[in-house]
């Protein structure tokens, strides 16, 4: 098979992503989730290289995910956190990102709570003439694109564990339940899910799942049942109440109620439903501890593991990474 070629210098959305740069992803972290699986987990490929996780927003999966990728192909890691930086001083996240480059950073892994960061910091950096490489680790309540690689990658690897690819996707049934407003991870999906074929719906109460999700080829339930209905896989997320106004929700309790999933609600799914959720879970609100913690349908794990090589050879393929 010919290698596909990579050109795409940033990652800030999957908006844009063509279903061959899927396929390269995929297969990359496919042999990288073989490199993790040796005793030796480390490759030479970025030595030299500095990669900078540049975190105004709390955050234990994906910056610990970004550093472990990074150390793994070699390169030297910086972790920078907000509250203990000159950000509390009054410095401007422009003149935060330009310290760095003054430093030599060769990719920068950017995450936000205001959506728009990461582009704003890649454009201030072509601006300047730098060639450094910016990955959206999620930015407000626009995207998450590693989250959703990772999480299109636990599917396809699920599918076809020796060649995981997005065509295997194609005519699936996925549910994604919660809070659809607020999620940047539920965004993400929906751009790589239909680019490789499957069928996304939307389950939510009215209050976290605007109309306007249906123009972007999603489709839309208020009630739990037709969602689910022969869904193939259920992705739960959680309710992110740092971000919500009041009278968004009754309780957690009601939301629970008529939201949450559990085994019995499953069955209304394929026999082989598995549950994916991008975490931190809120245990008893968007899905019992019981459905959580069972092996035979959740994908959680999973999905973390597959983190590690999914931001590896995106880290691998931005620093250079040429396709044997």
């Amino acid at each position: 098979m010919t290698p596909i070629p990579w050109t795409r210098r940033h990652v800030l959305t999957l908006r844009d992503f063509t279903r061959p740069e899927y396929t390269l992803l995929l297969q990359t972290a496919s042999s990288f989730q073989q490199v993790l699986a040796r005793r030796n987990r480390k490759v030479p490929t970025l030595q030299g290289r500095i990669v900078v996780n540049l975190f105004f927003e709390s955050s234990t999966r994906t910056r610990t995910s970004f550093e472990l990728a990074a150390k793994a192909l070699s390169a030297d890691v910086v972790n920078f956190t907000a509250s203990t930086s000159s950000v509390t001083k009054g410095e401007t996240i422009f003149d935060t990102t330009r310290t760095f480059l003054a430093m030599g950073m060769d990719i920068v892994t950017v995450r936000h709570r205001d959506s728009g960061v990461p582009q704003a910091i890649a454009h201030d950096l072509e601006q300047l003439g730098s060639t450094v490489c910016v990955i959206n680790a999620g930015d407000g309540q626009h995207e998450h694109p590693t989250q959703g690689l990772l999480d299109l990658f636990t599917l396809c690897h699920l599918l076809d564990p020796t060649d995981p690819r997005p065509e295997l996707l194609a005519g699936k049934k996925i549910a994604i339940v919660g809070d659809i407003l607020h999620s940047r991870v539920a965004r993400s999906n929906l751009w790589s899910l239909q680019a490789c074929g499957a069928e996304v719906h939307l389950a939510g109460p009215p209050t976290l799942l605007p109309k306007e999700f249906s123009s972007l080829g999603a489709t839309l339930h208020y009630s739990l049942e037709p969602a689910l209905e022969n869904a193939d896989f259920v992705m739960t997320l959680r309710l992110q109440k740092e971000r919500m106004g009041d009278y968004l929700l009754p309780s957690l309790r009601e939301y629970h109620h008529f939201y949450g999933l559990t085994h019995e609600r499953l069955k209304w799914c394929r026999p082989d439903v598995r549950l994916l959720h991008p975490g931190p879970v809120n245990r008893g609100v968007e899905l019992s501890s019981e459905l959580l913690d069972d092996p035979r349908l959740s994908l959680v794990s999973q999905q973390v593991t597959s983190g590690v090589a999914v931001r590896m050879a995106l880290l691998y393929l931005l620093g250079g990474g040429k396709v044997a």
